[in-house]
């Protein structure tokens, strides 16, 4: 995977990131346990775009932090942040993250999550186009998939 297609990735992937901040705000509002234990810093630690992995550099860049209903996502020094609300009784649990600030402003992701204490999963379709149906990425899509771990205070 070239730094050309790394770079323009990097807004989409920053977008997603917001988007998963709200995502996982929205998962608060579908379940108790979820909604009290979203609440943090994630940091990426395994992820790739349309089946190619994004490099450890990349990931070391990112943060998502969410709060009540609010997602923030940092790629470097870029903000994303915006809404999320889930769908808890879909299967897989389903979510729509639409960005309010930064380079996702008015965009729209649909994606799916699974939560488990501390490691938190989810794959979002950077086309808008529907909702993935499945934890895997194809190459000639648009798919992204990330495994994010709770930061350590």
């Amino acid at each position: 995977m070239g730094i050309d297609f790394i770079h323009s990735r990097m807004k989409t992937l920053s977008a997603l990131l917001v988007a998963l901040g709200m995502a996982l705000m929205a998962i608060a509002g579908g379940s108790d346990s979820d909604n009290l234990s979203l609440d943090g810093t994630w940091l990426p630690v395994q992820a790739e775009l349309a089946g190619q992995p994004m490099p450890d550099v990349v990931l070391k860049t990112i943060s998502l932090k969410i709060e009540s209903s609010r997602y923030e996502v940092f790629v470097g020094a870029v903000a994303d942040r915006g809404t999320c609300t889930v769908d808890a009784s879909a299967k897989p649990k389903g979510m729509t993250i639409t960005g309010t600030e930064g380079p996702n402003k008015g965009k729209t992701f649909p994606a799916i999550y699974e939560f488990n204490g501390e490691k938190l999963r989810i794959c979002y379709d950077l086309s808008g186009a529907k909702r993935p149906t499945e934890f895997k990425t194809v190459p000639g899509t648009q798919l992204y998939l990330v495994t994010y771990t709770r930061k350590k205070i």
